[in-house]
């Protein structure tokens, strides 16, 4: 990979209108993201996500600043820049409906300057490893939300870019479907070595498939960390105990309280006292209950993102504001 990073902006800035009614969507941002990391970008409907995707992709033209792909100023050099990405843009029709899925692709690779040749072995391996290798003929207003995504992806793939812009990709899609991109997703990074900026409010989603998360609040980036980091930060000040099952009428101290998690239990102790651990997880042999863990009780993401959104000081918000190159 080039010496120069994936994604770089620089003071980005976006605002609508002029004077007292000027709107500052996006307020001087500058995010490095490194070759092959996947970061979830990720903020309340209006923070600013979308509008630096497409500031990012070259779609919306900034009020100021600097993004470079891959060491491509997208402004100066955007036929070089813009052949760094791929991107799958929530609330826009990536794809064509009246054509089959065949189509798409055959016409989105001669958009970007590839040839018949190049094309087809790419695009039969791209529909065949998404499961759509049969239906590859049928027009893509047939299909459900979920392959219409597939052949949105497959689009934003066709010339095998290193970056990927995925805005929202998994919103609309049932459970299934779901899963079926997220596991995509993975692939891409962890296989491919792709380079990945993903929107999204599915939060445990962006847990699961980002190394690290920078968190929008009306257009300002309040936290920018690696995710396990970003956790660990808003670790709290008491023990989590995990069964397996229900407590099966354990009884528990005063102050602790139990949460039914799937086919487990999360029970969450008052505070960190030992004596106090130790007589509860007796408390839980007596009972019968399967143990699973011990540790210090860590908040989901979206307990960490609802105390960034709503609830953060200033002092301990420049703290957690941290810019990993």
């Amino acid at each position: 990979m080039p010496d120069s990073a994936a994604i770089e902006t620089i003071g980005l800035q976006k605002t609508y209108g002029r004077g007292a009614k000027a709107l500052a969507a996006v307020k001087p941002t500058t995010l490095t993201v490194p070759w092959g990391q996947v970061i979830g970008l990720l903020g309340p409907n209006g923070a600013g996500k979308t509008t630096i995707i497409k500031m990012i992709s070259g779609l919306i033209t900034p009020t100021a600043g600097t993004v470079r792909l891959g060491g491509y100023d997208v402004a100066r050099q955007r036929a070089q820049a813009v052949r760094q990405i791929g991107a799958v843009l929530e609330g826009s029709r990536n794809v064509y409906w009246p054509l089959s899925a065949w189509e798409n692709l055959m016409y989105f690779g001669q958009l970007k300057g590839l040839r018949a040749a190049e094309i087809k072995p790419r695009a039969e391996r791209l529909l065949t490893e998404l499961g759509l290798w049969e239906r590859r003929q049928e027009t893509v207003g047939t299909f459900s939300r979920g392959m219409q995504q597939k052949v949105a992806v497959s689009a934003a793939l066709i010339a095998d870019p290193p970056i990927l812009l995925l805005d929202e990709p998994t919103i609309g899609l049932d459970v299934e479907a779901a899963r079926t991109f997220k596991d995509w997703i993975q692939h891409l990074a962890r296989d491919e070595n792709k380079t990945i900026v993903l929107t999204t409010h599915q939060l445990e989603g962006a847990r699961e498939l980002s190394e690290r998360i920078a968190v929008i609040k009306e257009g300002e980036i309040i936290a920018d960390l690696p995710t396990t980091e970003l956790l660990a930060r808003h670790a709290e000040n008491r023990f989590e105990i995990r069964v397996t099952g229900s407590l099966d009428g354990a009884a528990l101290p005063a102050g602790a309280r139990a949460e039914p998690d799937c086919d487990q239990t999360r029970v969450l102790l008052p505070g960190t006292d030992s004596q106090s651990v130790y007589a509860v997880l007796d408390r839980l042999r007596a009972a019968g209950v399967g143990l699973i863990s011990v540790a210090q009780a860590r908040p989901s993401l979206e307990e960490v993102f609802i105390r960034l959104i709503h609830n953060q000081p200033a002092d301990a918000r420049e703290r957690a504001k941290e810019v990993v190159a």
